[in-house]
């Protein structure tokens, strides 16, 4: 199960930021002013499990605003699950990724790993805390708060196929209506994390979306580096003996 959040349709209400913490009992960001256009949330984190952008695009195409609700991808590799050392979080059955914040001793070890910077920890209690996919909400048959709240269907939810089907027939409509730009972010199965549960239709580069341009899970070259490093743990203890070997033959 997972989102496809069409940002051609977002309107920017924040509705989905708004049923997000109510629903899962996420604290303010601080109330902090910004500055920057109408977004005051800056970005996910922490205490902000959904975020809608607000970008305003001056291009020789003209002024245009882009808009679009982010939030946690629940990668198929996720390397937060890899470094994570306490089982904090862990793949539910519907295929997601959930912290359990009961369990998480504030290693932060999740944070660099995300390819996305999602996870963060908040200050008070040092915990990571990320987009549950509301969890609890799936488990009772329920999408979650944000798709429910959406007013233009901007984010939908259910199986990832139907949503990859769904998603393909709508990006071929804008394309025949001329919206060349457009384009789908985060569905192929074969990308860098293994396809996420959580993609997007784009208006524009994911970069300017503040979105990685070819995400690759973090932990990928964990093999061949704890290899490299057993070779050289060998190599010199093979040294050492040597070492020790001669001297106890003067």
């Amino acid at each position: 199960m997972g989102f496809f959040t069409d940002t051609s349709v977002c309107i920017g209400c924040k509705a989905c930021e708004v049923a997000c913490k109510e629903w899962n009992n996420v604290p303010d960001d601080g109330f902090v002013f910004r500055a920057t256009s109408y977004d005051n949330t800056g970005g996910l984190g922490a205490s902000t499990w959904r975020h809608v952008a607000f970008i305003e695009d001056f291009t020789e195409r003209g002024d245009r605003w882009l808009m679009s609700s982010d939030v946690c991808k629940h990668c198929t590799h996720a390397a937060c699950l890899d470094v994570c050392p306490t089982g904090a979080l862990f793949r539910t059955e519907f295929d997601t990724v959930v912290v359990q914040a009961d369990v998480c001793n504030g290693c932060g070890y999740c944070v660099p790993a995300c390819p996305y910077g999602v996870i963060d920890r908040r200050e008070d209690d040092g915990r990571a805390w990320k987009c549950t996919l509301c969890y609890d909400r799936l488990r009772d048959g329920l999408e979650p708060a944000c798709a429910k709240a959406c007013p233009t269907d901007s984010i939908q939810f259910g199986p990832l196929d139907e949503l990859r089907e769904r998603a393909a027939e709508r990006l071929s409509t804008l394309h025949e209506a001329g919206v060349a730009e457009a384009r789908l972010y985060g569905e192929r199965p074969d990308d860098g994390v293994g396809g996420d549960g959580a993609f997007f239709l784009l208006l524009d580069e994911p970069e300017v979306y503040g979105l990685p341009p070819d995400p690759v899970v973090t932990t990928r070259d964990l093999p061949s580096m704890w290899l490299w490093a057993g070779a050289a743990a060998v190599s010199m203890a093979a040294v050492c003996v040597g070492v020790f070997a001669r001297g106890a033959r003067r």
